[in-house]
């Protein structure tokens, strides 16, 4: 395999990666926003507040979107094997 394709391999295996986790890493975020917006108008500053609405969020969204991660995974490992 040449430098190119190797190049090419591991900035497609970066971009993947990020693809991959964007959707769950987006989903904490938004939540983490909302928790903190709330935090900041009740003045409830409870760690478990903080944490376990993330915790539940970043679980339904692995358990949704594990499928197509593991597909898009697999789908890239099949093509760096294979070499096509």
């Amino acid at each position: 395999m040449a430098m190119g394709e190797l190049t090419a391999l591991g900035q497609e295996a970066l971009l993947l990666s990020v693809a991959v986790s964007l959707p769950v890493i987006g989903a904490a975020a938004v939540v983490g926003l909302l928790v903190a917006v709330f935090q900041a108008a009740t003045q409830v500053q409870d760690m478990t507040l903080a944490h376990l609405p993330r915790l539940v969020v970043v679980a339904i969204a692995l358990a949704t979107l594990g499928p197509w991660m593991g597909r898009q995974i697999a789908a890239f490992a099949a093509r760096a094997f294979l070499g096509s």
